[in-house]
């Protein structure tokens, strides 16, 4: 059993949090507070969850997963160097700035990406993109969609990635279904996927789906 701290406790975290946990793993979602109300409304009545503050719980976990808002990521994990230090940090989220409906409009860091700039502000942290061409329901259930969807992953160190692969594994996704683009700057290429997210959801609606790779 692993423990993992999820930051973020929105939708996305929430969702990791209950496949994660009926996996088997220890669970922290890391809300605002330890009793912010939004991660208790949140989140899946689970044994194996408990709630704190994102420093908190990027200190106590095994594995950290970056689930916060990503236009504000980078300055929130800068402020947790320290508590992230030596562990594996998986970035499923996408760096944009609105549109006027609220969907992505652009990228924050055009030419490069949110995953590198964590990587670079977070030296002695293993940084591992993944999860973050798709709406977050699939994230925990890849085989609701009628074709097979692409989990992509970036990083620069293999045995991290290898331990994120497994984790992925506990969250449905088949080895073959796993696509590794190879080291962080690859993330540029699938966090720049996040831009065809808004024209699809205009026209089809809040429907699961993944950008994937077809062969």
């Amino acid at each position: 059993m692993t423990h993992i701290g999820i930051l973020g406790a929105g939708r996305v975290g929430a969702n990791l949090a209950g496949k994660l946990s009926a996996a088997g793993h220890h669970v922290t979602l890391g809300g605002r507070s330890p009793e912010d109300p939004a991660a208790r409304t949140s989140a899946p009545a689970a044994p194996r969850i408990a709630f704190a503050d994102q420093r908190t719980t990027a200190r106590t976990a095994d594995i950290v997963i970056n689930a916060t808002p990503g236009d504000s990521s980078l300055d929130r994990l800068a402020d947790l160097r320290t508590e992230l230090a030596g562990k594996i940090l998986v970035d499923v989220s996408n760096a944009t700035r609105d549109a006027g409906d609220g969907l992505p409009g652009d990228l924050c860091y055009p030419g490069s990406s949110l995953a590198e700039k964590l990587q670079a502000t977070l030296p002695e942290t293993h940084v591992v993109k993944t999860l973050n061409t798709m709406l977050f329901m699939v994230m925990t259930a890849p085989d609701t969609l009628a074709a097979p969807p692409t989990a992509y992953l970036s990083g620069d160190e293999e045995h991290a990635k290898k331990t994120v692969i497994g984790l992925l594994g506990d969250l449905g996704w088949q080895p073959e279904r796993i696509e590794d683009l190879g080291d962080i700057t690859t993330a540029r290429a699938t966090e720049a996927m996040i831009l065809v997210v808004p024209h699809i959801l205009r026209r089809h609606g809040f429907k699961p789906f993944a950008v994937s790779l077809a062969r």
